[in-house]
Order: structure tokens, then C-alpha cells, then sequence
């Protein structure tokens, strides 16, 4: 075999090598090779040892024969077992889901209330929205000497549309508002001058937005708001608010990237001394980057803000810097979590939220931007039991030109003013540098969804740089809500609300120039609690019948200086669901 093996390899060789020097010849030639015996290797057999285990026990033990026997002994009984019955489990009735619901309710004070609610599923991905609320009173305060009827309505619609990626809304309303300067000084004024007086004012709203979510982008989504505010009074005032929302990968991290546009536009006819007119336009650009890093039980939010004002009225701009930090850390579980945050941004004040902190305001305000250059707060929060939760809460705040609330001025003998609102009847703004020291608890009860409580309470001290008060700012103040429902048919609800005591300013112009001079004064305003409840009753799936109470304690107080409200209330309605 093996010299069969070298014979091939010899052959082998010589015919490349022939081939090589013979490149142009086509024939080679052949060769035959004769096999004497084939290669057919061999595997020897391999035995399988096996080898059988030897017990070699040092003690081994025999089983014991245990005998048994019965006693078999006859027992009278009369037991005789019944046959198994099956119990069908009792099926609560499944409570019926309608998609409209209208409400109307009358009371004393010729109070009335009426609510209306629609939502209409177009399809599966889409719904549209119809809401209309309306609350007015004829008025009737004892001792007020002018007219204190008001009413609010308020209309509004909302297209809603779900896709796989993609979540986007647009939503409209518009609302009419009526109010009184009523809050004139008690006996200050004779009944000719008192017959003069026109103090009605009427506030108009038209808004417009739409917001949008998107999954799996950097472009997160955002929102988009116009609302145009207008008044009786020639006034008018436009605000444009555009926030777009990102998320950017930053190595293993991610940044969230929350951008935001500001625009106001706005005058009012006249300011309150001269028949000048007043104009604002602010334009407050925003970017906040911020990292939230989360590690076990420790949540941190490390963040801060630009912001750039331009002043284009008086055509004059300011860069600010802000934080934007925040920390929690889990200690026992959910039973103790501590907490604490440095914050501030410059906040976009307008007519219409001014307007709606405080109805009798003038329409000749100064509107500034205020500046919360800083608010840091500690605090812990947690449960107490499963169901009884709490918070404690520390802060301190500085704020530049924060807006006080402060009567404006009696005219006096000048007489410069003899608009509805020039009797020390309607409220100014005065703005000041405050830092404002605050503790907050609230506690929250939790027991099932039949009943929830809870009050929170919060103390505050002002420190004012320029004025003498903080123009009526309360030093405590403090709610109590609670929901109850009894059984099916019974529910039951009530909320406190206390505001401690206030300071107010009454100023009247003693000058020969008007806002030269004033004869100052603090009033006091005293504490007060407001509490309210109600009750009602579920007759079947789409009647029920409730009865509203407020200001129980008929507590006839002063919410702004001169401004009584109504005493006890009581309010009677019905409520009905439907589909359409």
C-alpha cells in the first residue's frame, strides 16, 4: 500500500511538471493505475466493564410483623346526609354608562345653576366634546347700597383623536361674565351720587388650542393657546402661548428639553388718573433642559431655565436664570419619603388672570412680569397606615414684583374719575419685592372609593421691601374637603375654607393734582370660614335629586375690602343622564 501511495505521488508530480514545460500541447496523455487492495481500517471491540455493587451494611435490621384486629361496635344514628346544592353567586347590576348629563338648581339670592355634558365617540379612535356651565345670582346682600347681581357662562367644545403613535386634540370656548363694582364705603356717599354711579362691567372670553403627543420621537409633543379677553370697557388683550416638548439622548441618558413661547398684547382705554391710554406687550421666551436620574429609592431632577423678556412697548430686554432641582428619597417604603427642591421661573401676568383672582378690578392696570428668582422647599410625605397619608412642607420665597391687590383711590374733591369704578370701589395693582416664609400639612384619608377626607392648612409670613402690608394676602389659610357615598342610592359631600386675617388700603386723594397726595389708612379684614355641604339622591340610573348648602354658618364676611358676600345659601336641583 504504501508503495501504491508513493507511485500516485510520483505520477502526480511529473504529469504538473510535464504540463508546466508543455503548456501548448492539448493532449497530456493517460495513465491507468491498477488497485490490488482497498484501505479498510479496523476498530477493535470495547467491553463495557461492569462490576456489580457489594452492600456491606454494619446493621441490618428485620421488619416487625404487626397484627391487627377490629372492634367492630353497632352505633344508632339518625343522621341522615343531604344532597349538595350548588349556590349561584349574587351579580351586582352593572351600572349603566350614558354619555350626556344636564343638571339644573335654584335657591335663595334668586341663585340658579345649570350644567350640560356631552361626549360623542365618532368613532373608535375619536371623540368630540360639548360642555356649557352657568351660575348667576340676582343679588341681594343686606346694607351693599348698589346693584350685586353677577352671572358667568361659559361654552366650550373639544375634538380628541387617538392614533397608534400619535394622540392630538383642538379644543375652542368661549364665556360672558358680569359683575358689580358694589363694594362702594358704606355711607360715604349721598343717594344722588350713589344713583349716579354706573357699576356694572362685563367680561368677554374667546379661546382657541390644541395639543399633541407623539411616542418614539425626539419631538415628544407640546401645546398651543390664543385667547383673546376683552371688556366694556374698550379694553382688550391677546396672548399667544406655544410649548413644544423634546427628549434627547445624551450618552446612556436622556435630557428633556421643554421649550416655551410667551406673547401678550394688550391696552386698556384710560389709566385711572387721566384719560390716557395704557399699553402692554410682552414677549417671555423659555428654555428648561433638565436630567432625571433614578437610583433605587432616590429621584433626582437636576435642571435649570433661561428666560429672555422683551419689553416691546418700551423696547427694552432682560435675560434671567433660574433652577430647576429636585430630590426625593423613599426612607421606609411608601410610609417616608423626604423631598426637597430650589425652583423659580418669570411668570406672564395678564388682564384675564387678574381677572379672574379678583373680578372687581379697574381696567387700568399696570401689567408687569414678576420674577420668582427662587422658591427652595424641604419636606417629608408619606403614609401613616394604608390609608391615611400625609405632607409637611417648608419653603422660602423671594419674588420680584409681585402684584398686591389694593383699593384704588377715592377721587375726592378733583373728581377726575367718575367711571363706575372711581369710588373706592375696584382694586389696583401695587407691585413690591416679597419674600414670603411658608409651612404647609395636609392629611388624606383614603378608606375605599365610598369615602375620602382630607385638610390641609398653610401659615404664611410676608416680608415687604417697599409697602407697609401685603396688600391683602392672608397669613393662614386652610380647607377640609370630604365625599361620602352612603349606598347606592345616598351620597353625601362637604368643604370648609378659612382665610385668616388681611390687611386692605383705603387711600383718598387730597391733592390739587391727581395721585399727588392721599389720606392713607390699613383696614383690617377680620378671619373668616366658609363652610358648605351636600347631599343628594340617586332615584334610578338616570335621576337624582340634591340639595346644596353654602356659607352655613351664615357668615356674612368681607372676601375683598368692602365686598360683602351673600349670607346662607340654599340651592335645590335635579341632575339627569342620557344618550343622544
Amino acid at each position: 500500500m504504501r508503495k501504491l501511495f508513493i507511485t500516485l505521488i510520483i505520477l502526480s508530480t511529473s504529469s504538473t511538471l510535464l504540463s508546466q514545460e508543455k503548456e501548448k500541447e492539448k493532449n497530456i496523455g493517460t495513465e491507468v493505475v491498477n488497485v490490488v487492495k482497498p484501505y479498510s481500517p479496523t476498530l477493535s471491540d470495547a467491553f463495557k466493564i461492569k462490576e456489580t455493587p457489594r452492600l456491606d451494611d454494619s446493621v441490618t435490621a428485620s421488619k416487625k410483623k404487626i397484627s391487627y384486629n377490629i372492634f367492630s361496635v353497632p352505633v344508632a344514628s339518625t343522621f341522615v346526609p343531604a344532597k349538595g346544592k350548588a349556590t349561584g353567586l349574587k351579580r351586582a347590576p352593572r351600572e349603566s354608562v350614558y354619555n350626556s348629563y344636564a343638571s339644573l338648581a335654584v335657591g335663595n339670592y334668586n341663585n340658579a345653576t345649570a350644567d350640560f355634558y356631552t361626549s360623542r365617540a365618532l368613532n373608535r379612535d375619536e371623540t368630540l366634546d360639548f360642555s356649557l356651565n352657568h351660575h348667576s345670582s340676582q343679588g341681594g346682600i343686606d346694607g351693599v347700597e348698589l346693584d350685586d347681581k353677577f352671572f358667568k357662562t361659559k361654552l366650550a367644545a373639544a375634538y380628541n383623536r387617538d392614533d397608534r403613535y400619535m394622540d392630538w386634540g383642538v379644543e375652542g370656548g368661549f364665556s360672558h361674565q358680569l359683575y358689580n363694582w358694589y363694594g362702594v364705603p358704606l355711607g360715604f356717599y349721598d343717594e344722588s351720587t350713589l344713583n349716579s354711579i354706573d357699576e356694572k362691567q362685563s367680561y368677554y372670553t374667546a379661546n382657541l388650542g390644541a395639543d399633541l403627543v407623539i411616542e418614539d420621537s425626539f419631538f415628544t409633543g407640546g401645546d398651543v393657546s390664543l385667547r383673546y379677553f376683552f371688556d366694556a370697557f374698550s379694553s382688550g388683550e391677546s396672548n399667544i402661548v406655544l410649548n413644544p416638548k423634546f427628549e434627547l439622548p445624551v450618552g446612556e441618558e436622556w435630557i428633556n428639553l421643554n421649550l416655551s413661547l410667551d406673547y401678550l398684547n394688550g391696552k386698556f382705554d384710560r389709566n385711572y388718573y387721566t384719560t390716557e391710554q395704557l399699553k402692554y406687550s410682552n414677549l417671555i421666551t423659555k428654555a428648561s433642559p433638565n436630567l432625571v436620574i433614578l437610583k433605587d429609592d432616590l429621584t433626582v431632577n437636576l435642571g435649570a431655565t433661561v428666560a429672555y423678556k422683551f419689553d416691546i412697548e418700551n423696547s427694552d430686554s432682560d435675560i434671567y436664570f433660574y433652577p430647576n432641582i429636585t430630590a426625593s428619597y423613599r426612607l421606609v417604603q411608601e410610609y417616608v419619603t423626604v423631598y426637597g427642591g430650589l425652583e423659580g421661573d418669570l411668570k406672564q401676568n395678564s388682564y384675564h388672570g387678574f381677572q379672574e383672582e379678583n373680578p372687581y378690578i379697574s381696567p387700568t392696570l399696570n401689567i408687569l412680569p414678576t420674577d420668582k428668582t427662587y422658591d427652595g422647599y424641604v419636606g417629608v410625605k408619606g403614609k401613616f397606615l394604608p390609608n391615611l397619608s400625609y405632607n409637611l412642607r417648608g419653603s422660602y420665597i423671594n419674588e420680584s414684583n409681585k402684584p398686591l391687590f389694593a383699593m384704588n383711590p377715592e377721587t375726592g374733591t378733583i373728581n377726575y374719575n367718575t367711571e363706575g369704578y372711581a369710588y373706592a370701589n375696584s382694586f389696583g395693582l401695587i407691585y413690591d419685592d416679597i419674600t414670603t416664609i411658608s409651612v404647609f400639612g395636609e392629611i388624606s384619608v383614603d378608606v375605599n372609593r365610598d369615602f375620602q377626607l382630607g385638610i390641609n392648612a398653610e401659615i404664611l409670613d410676608y416680608n415687604t421691601d417697599d409697602e407697609e402690608e401685603a396688600w391683602n394676602l392672608p397669613s393662614i389659610k386652610g380647607s377640609l374637603f370630604m365625599d361620602y357615598q352612603i349606598n347606592n342610592k345616598w351620597f353625601l359631600g362637604a368643604n370648609i375654607f378659612y382665610t385668616g386675617e388681611r390687611s386692605g388700603l383705603f387711600r383718598q386723594d387730597t391733592g390739587t393734582n391727581p395721585g399727588e397726595t392721599f389720606n392713607m389708612q390699613v383696614v383690617d379684614l377680620d378671619s373668616f370660614f366658609d363652610i358648605n355641604a351636600k347631599a343628594g339622591y340617586r332615584i334610578n340610573d338616570q335621576f337624582s335629586v340634591y340639595l346644596k348648602a353654602n356659607n352655613i354658618a351664615n357668615n356674612e364676611y368681607t372676601r375683598w375690602s368692602n365686598y360683602m358676600v351673600q349670607g346662607f345659601q340654599v340651592l335645590a336641583g335635579v341632575s339627569y343622564k342620557f344618550d343622544m
